[in-house]
C-alpha cells in the first residue's frame, strides 16, 4: 500500500481552474481570442484539471480537450447565438463545481457517536478540518487532531490493572500506542478473533504510523483519519457500544 500520494491542486486552486476553463470556451466561442492564440495554454490547463479530478474520483463534464474540437460543436448549428453558447458552458461548469463541492463534503462518512464525548467531539472536529482544508498546514492539522483522538481513544478504554502492556512498561497518559496494544490484546485475545485482532491492530498501527509525517496532503489527511476513525468503530463495537437496544 502506498501512503504518499501528492494533490496537485487545492479545492480552491481546482475550482479557480474550471472557472478559467469555462471562461476560455466562452470567451473564444464569443468574439474573444483566436482558437489557435488560446489552445496550447487551454489543453495545457484542461489535462491538469482532468488528472486532478480523475485522482479524486469526480466525474469531468468537460467534453473538449480541443477548442476545435469545441468550435466544431458550437458551429453545428443549434447554438447560433453567443448566449446560446454561454448558457451551456456555464451549465458544464455548474456540473462540475456541483460535483466538486460534494465530493469534498462526504470525504469521510459520517459518525456515530460512541459516547465517549472527548472521542465524539474530535471525531467531529477532525472531520470539519478536513473539509475545509486547502494548504498543507491545515492537513497537518487533521493529522494532530488524529493523534489526540487516538490518545482520547486510548484513555477511555485503557484500564491498567485489566490491560498488561506486551513489553511489561508502563504506558504514559499519552502513550496511545502501548494503551490500545494492550487493550486489543486483551479484550480481542482468543483464536476465534484472530482475523478482528489483526485488523483492529492495523488500522491503530496505520493511523499512529502516518501521524509521524512531516507533510500532508489532502490523500493523506482522509487516509490518517480514515484509519483513526476506523480503529475507533472497530473498538466501540468490540466494547458493546453499537449494539442494538433491546425492546
Amino acid at each position: 500500500m502506498r501512503f504518499r500520494v501528492v494533490v496537485s491542486m487545492t479545492k480552491e486552486e481546482l475550482l479557480k481552474a474550471v472557472d478559467w476553463i469555462k471562461a476560455t470556451m466562452i470567451a473564444v466561442a464569443t468574439g474573444g481570442p483566436r482558437i489557435n492564440e488560446a489552445t496550447e495554454e487551454f489543453t495545457k490547463k484542461y489535462d491538469k484539471v482532468a488528472e486532478e479530478l480523475a485522482s479524486r474520483g469526480i466525474k469531468n463534464s468537460f467534453p473538449y480537450r480541443d477548442l476545435w474540437q469545441w468550435y466544431g460543436r458550437w458551429s453545428s448549428g443549434d447554438m447560433p447565438s453567443w448566449q446560446s453558447r454561454r448558457s451551456f458552458v456555464n451549465g458544464l461548469a455548474n456540473e462540475l463545481i456541483l460535483n466538486i463541492q460534494e465530493a469534498s463534503a462526504g470525504i469521510v462518512a459520517a459518525h456515530e457517536p460512541t459516547g465517549w464525548d472527548r472521542v465524539d467531539r474530535t471525531v467531529t472536529e477532525a472531520r470539519k478540518r478536513l473539509e475545509s482544508a486547502t494548504t498543507e498546514e491545515q492537513f497537518q492539522a487533521v493529522g494532530l487532531l488524529c493523534r489526540e483522538l487516538l490518545i482520547s481513544l486510548a484513555q477511555a478504554v485503557f484500564d491498567p490493572e485489566r490491560h498488561r502492556t506486551l513489553d511489561g512498561v508502563r504506558a504514559s497518559d499519552t502513550d496511545a500506542k502501548r494503551m490500545l496494544a494492550a487493550y486489543i490484546s486483551a479484550e480481542f485475545a482468543g483464536s476465534g478473533n484472530e482475523h478482528t485482532r489483526k485488523h483492529v491492530k492495523a488500522a491503530c498501527d496505520l493511523a499512529v504510523h502516518l501521524q509521524h509525517r512531516r507533510t500532508a496532503s489532502f490523500r493523506e489527511a482522509a487516509v490518517w483519519l480514515e484509519a483513526t476513525t476506523s480503529t475507533v468503530n472497530l473498538i466501540a463495537i468490540m466494547a458493546g457500544l453499537r449494539d442494538p437496544l433491546p425492546f
